[in-house]
């Protein structure tokens, strides 16, 4: 019996990590597949030697708290683990069927949290560590690319100058046995520069999401004894693979054109801060949610940029007044697709002379939507912990 729990428990697993690998490939590499810059093998490669290096690296971090220090360890029997499992599927599952990105990570933890009220045994300091950075993270998110929207985006823009050129600046030459990259005869330095920026930044990606993403496949097992951390990381990170070369080819497609309707340059800030974001709390053992903060980073980034039409000063005269400040309603929390951009550093206008107009929040931001995404968030793991802990409090086979 053991035997075949395990079994089922390894191909919950894989069917996980396939998953995570398919939809995290999208986002971490479809603004290089959509630019041209790179091809969708490529990205497949790409994602799966670095989520595994991720889930090796920092994702071990991860893997212990989730798998024995919000419960412990004794507590994953491999019934148990595989019914945590089973959990995170269906989240999958169903945030497929709403075509919404579920956070594996904060349903891998309501599951687990489930497990430990039915038995008496949550740690409270730790799930309190991880709420509080699930509130935290979101906010320093919004206001980081806030901040770079309504400061620096103009020009870093003007001074990337990605989206100039139809032809990518990189090809690779095939006359040989070996690919070699060569540059483009008609590809400027910036733009050259540009294209191995998005690939380090994709590399980048897919390393954080290896980092946390890794222990929402295999944690539970871990934690039951079943296999040990390195045999986990290798079948969670061959599973990440997996998706990444085989429907990751469709997300490739769906994100890729999506992101590009987002200008480069704004896809690549919202991909560093949501990475670095993540990896930091990785690296300090937190479980966290890549798509929340990817998604906060862009209502961030648009945010701060509609902010751009007012100063501050005039801002708090509004404030002080009873008016409404100077913006564009349809500008809020907008990025446009490339509106307003100007090519050179001395054309950027001053904070308080750019033109409302040029900035549509319909072109990108569907409030509708958003809380649609927001509202599933917050459902699924609060259906995981409730499902779990009904599961583990009154089935008798646990």
């Amino acid at each position: 019996m053991a035997e075949v729990l395990l079994i089922v428990g390894l191909a919950v697993a894989v069917f996980v990590g396939f998953n995570i690998g398919g939809s995290s490939t999208g986002v971490a590499f479809g603004p290089a597949v959509g630019s041209g810059t790179l091809g969708k093998l490529a990205a497949g490669l790409l994602m799966t030697v670095f989520a595994l290096l991720g889930g090796a690296t920092v994702g071990v971090k991860v893997i212990d708290t989730m798998g024995g220090e919000i419960v412990p360890s004794d507590q994953f029997t491999l019934a148990a683990s595989v019914a945590v499992l089973f959990f995170v599927g269906m989240a999958l599952l169903v945030s497929n069927l709403f075509g919404v990105p579920a956070s594996t990570s904060m349903t891998a933890v309501g599951a687990i949290a489930g497990l430990g009220v039915a038995t008496n045994t949550i740690s409270w300091e730790t799930m309190g560590r991880i709420v509080t950075w699930w509130l935290v993270a979101p906010i320093l998110a919004f206001w980081v690319c806030g901040v770079i929207g309504r400061y620096l985006y103009p020009y870093l823009d003007a001074w990337m100058d990605l989206d100039s050129s139809d032809d990518p600046a990189l090809y690779f030459d095939r006359s040989s046995r070996i690919p070699v990259p060569r540059q483009h005869p008609n590809a400027r330095r910036r733009e050259v520069i540009g294209t191995v920026l998005v690939i380090a930044i994709g590399c980048y990606m897919a390393f954080s999401a290896g980092a946390s993403n890794v222990a929402n496949a295999v944690a539970p097992l871990v934690g039951a004894g079943a296999i040990d951390t390195s045999v986990g990381v290798v079948v969670a990170g061959g599973a990440i693979g997996l998706g990444a070369f085989t429907i990751a080819r469709r997300t490739l497609d769906t994100v890729g054109n999506d992101l590009t309707d987002l200008p480069l340059t704004a896809a690549l800030i919202v991909e560093t801060i949501s990475a670095s974001l993540i990896t930091f709390l990785s690296f300090i053992g937190i479980p966290a949610s890549l798509a929340v903060s990817a998604t906060m980073c862009i209502v961030g980034l648009g945010w701060g940029r509609a902010t751009r039409t007012t100063t501050l000063s005039d801002a708090a005269k509004a404030a002080r007044s009873g008016d409404p400040p100077p913006v564009d309603v349809d500008s809020v929390a907008a990025d446009g697709q490339g509106g307003g951009r100007v090519k050179s550093i001395t054309d950027v206008p001053s904070i308080g002379e750019e033109n409302p107009g040029s900035l549509k929040a319909s072109d990108l931001f569907d409030p509708a939507a958003t809380a649609r995404v927001v509202v599933l968030w917050v459902l699924t793991p609060s259906i995981s912990a409730v499902a779990a802990y009904l599961v583990f409090r009154f089935a008798p086979w646990f």
